[in-house]
């Protein structure tokens, strides 16, 4: 992996994070399997780096949501890649019709082996105890709530909703423990940073919204120009950004007195379109630009 040291140099580590991993090691010796859930628009960015230093070598699987919203094209050749260095992958539709048994195909596959050691000396079959992981907003409580079929957690379209680890019984089979998003302490990767604002990952403020915003159209010109002209009728992203955001504000009507362009609310809407899932069809992190 290409370990880009970039001008973005972002401390972004509540307090509730920090203990979350200190949380999660106190209780790892309890889990049979961890899922890592991952935002399918940015398999690289949204994956916690340092996620083996505290769950141990507990069998894991890569939960990819938001496949309704990924460019699978893309999103699988980083598929290919976590299988390739030994992942169990998962993507998953959590939003229409979503079907579980998938995921808990794979799960049982990891646990196959253990439970067959566990019949031969007489234990008795207990459930298995899976840990969910995973950066803010990525869909670890709407995760649980399809497992659960009911609503378990609180599940909000903003970072940071669950702050402490929660058992939940699935059924006879199942005990999941959530825990709250986690983020590394430092964001030094401008291109992370810029995707996990623009995905709504961490909180827009963290970054200038001005930076998000451009991202995103960026992101778009150079790599779903037809999304782009869909969109915002534009065919390019200007050198000058301000041009594009005056272009954008006209064509939206987001005009102050005088005719001046509201810069505020034209850039609200582009980061907002992207939040809402009005854009689909989008993987912010390329394979190729990881592994060159």
């Amino acid at each position: 992996m290409d370990n880009r040291q970039n001008s973005t140099n972002i401390n972004w580590y509540p307090g509730h994070m920090a203990k979350t991993k200190r949380l999660i090691l106190e209780n790892i010796n309890l889990i049979d399997v961890v899922y890592e859930v991952v935002d399918a628009r940015m398999p690289y960015s949204s994956k916690i780096k340092d996620l083996d230093e505290f769950i141990k070598n507990k069998p894991k699987i890569m939960v990819m949501t938001k496949s309704d919203l990924c460019d699978k094209e893309e999103t699988n050749k980083w598929i290919k890649y976590y299988e390739k260095i030994g992942y169990k992958v998962v993507l998953i539709n959590l939003e229409e019709n979503p079907n579980m048994s998938s995921l808990i195909k794979t799960t049982d596959e990891l646990m196959a082996e253990k439970y067959k050691k566990d019949e031969e000396k007489g234990m008795n079959k207990r459930r298995t105890r899976v840990l969910i992981v995973g950066i803010p907003n990525v869909g670890k409580s709407t995760l649980i709530n399809r497992l659960v079929g009911k609503k378990a957690t609180n599940v909000g379209n903003k970072p940071g909703v669950t702050k402490t680890l929660n058992w939940i019984r699935i059924n006879d089979h199942f005990e999941l423990l959530d825990s709250p998003g986690i983020l590394w302490p430092k964001l030094d990767d401008e291109q992370v940073a810029l995707n996990l604002a623009s995905l709504t990952a961490i909180k827009e403020e963290v970054l200038p919204l001005y930076n998000v915003a451009e991202h995103i159209l960026r992101m778009l010109g150079e790599y779903y120009p037809k999304l782009l002209m869909e969109r915002y009728g534009l065919d390019k992203i200007e050198e000058n950004f301000i041009d594009t955001l005056d272009y954008i504000g006209k064509r939206r009507g987001c005009l102050i007195k005088g005719g001046e362009i509201d810069y505020d609310k034209v850039i609200n809407i582009i980061i907002n379109e992207i939040k809402n899932g009005l854009i689909k069809g989008i993987t912010f992190d390329r394979y190729n630009f990881y592994n060159k």
